[in-house]
């Protein structure tokens, strides 16, 4: 971390990560956490997912009652099965915690190309403030009080991509692609309602809009790491060549235990984790999919008679 940080100092720049992105000058560079925090009223928590509650303890002596903490990662934690925000609020009671998350590549944002996401509070003023901080003439912010939607949303989505990824690396087209969006989103959009969230959520720029951009980007971890397990590498083998954190291989085994637990329908998510964790191939994976009994698309929808 100390290196990390003196190079950045030196550079202003991440070679390895945002190559071409000027950190600017006005951004103050530090490894002390108590220097980080102290005197801050908001903290933006972007650590990978699984580091989540260690650096919340790590936090938890420098906080400040109602501290404002907004988590910018996307994913469910393994056994516990909870969302970044409620692991912070569980490891950071006194502190107030918001989301903000949406179809936000780093290397487009860095850029500042043209992006939109969503500042997700259970209180408005909250919301409204992460908004009114952030947005900009190329960082568009809505509002949302449906955080739990937004994590699901978010978080799951990573695990579609992964599908979506193996399909490339099958040398699949477009047209399974659109499967895997479309299907995809109907698998989050179950599992999210059934656990209390809103639909409109999933329709939107946390749901189909993050799900869009994970499963098409060149930028997107998760898709590159479908693609290589799709081209015949292992999951591990995957991981070491992205070289970064796949949240979607740390999502796909809480998607499947929520699923049982809500009695959620969740074909695609199931097949991903027979191909991460059982050494399933994806190509066979793909055809049970497809050879699965007939369904009528939409159950809510009525015949003429």
């Amino acid at each position: 971390m100390e290196d990390e940080i003196a190079d950045l100092k030196k550079n202003r720049e991440h070679k390895a990560k945002l190559p071409g992105v000027h950190i600017d000058e006005k951004i103050h560079l530090t490894a002390n956490l108590e220097e980080a925090m102290t005197d801050k009223d908001m903290l933006v928590l972007a650590v990978p997912s699984v580091f989540t509650r260690s650096t919340a303890k790590s936090m938890k002596p420098y906080l400040k009652k109602d501290q404002l903490v907004v988590t910018v990662a996307k994913g469910i934690e393994e056994d516990t099965n909870l969302t970044l925000a409620e692991i912070i609020k569980e490891e950071l009671p006194e502190a107030e915690v918001a989301v903000l998350c949406g179809p936000s590549h780093a290397e487009e944002v860095g850029r500042r190309i043209p992006t939109t996401v969503v500042a997700g509070s259970k209180k408005k003023e909250v919301a409204e403030l992460v908004q009114n901080i952030f947005m900009n003439e190329n960082f568009r912010v809505y509002t949302s009080p449906d955080v739990l939607g937004m994590e699901v949303g978010s978080s799951l989505k990573n695990v579609i991509a992964l599908a979506a990824g193996m399909a490339d690396g099958l040398g699949y087209g477009d047209n399974t692609k659109a499967a895997l969006i479309t299907r995809g989103i109907a698998e989050i959009g179950r599992l999210a309602v059934a656990m209390g969230a809103k639909v409109e959520t999933l329709q939107g720029l946390t749901g189909i809009g993050d799900l869009i951009v994970t499963c098409a980007s060149v930028h997107s971890r998760n898709r590159k790491a479908g693609y290589l397990i799709g081209q015949g590498k292992t999951m591990k083998e995957a991981m070491d060549e992205v070289k970064m954190v796949v949240e979607g291989v740390y999502s796909a085994k809480s998607a499947l235990q929520l699923a049982k637990k809500y009695n959620v329908e969740m074909p695609l998510v199931e097949q991903v984790n027979r191909v991460l964790f059982e050494d399933f191939p994806a190509k066979d994976a793909v055809r049970e999919l497809m050879l699965r009994d007939k369904r009528i698309e939409h159950s809510d929808l009525s015949w003429e008679e």
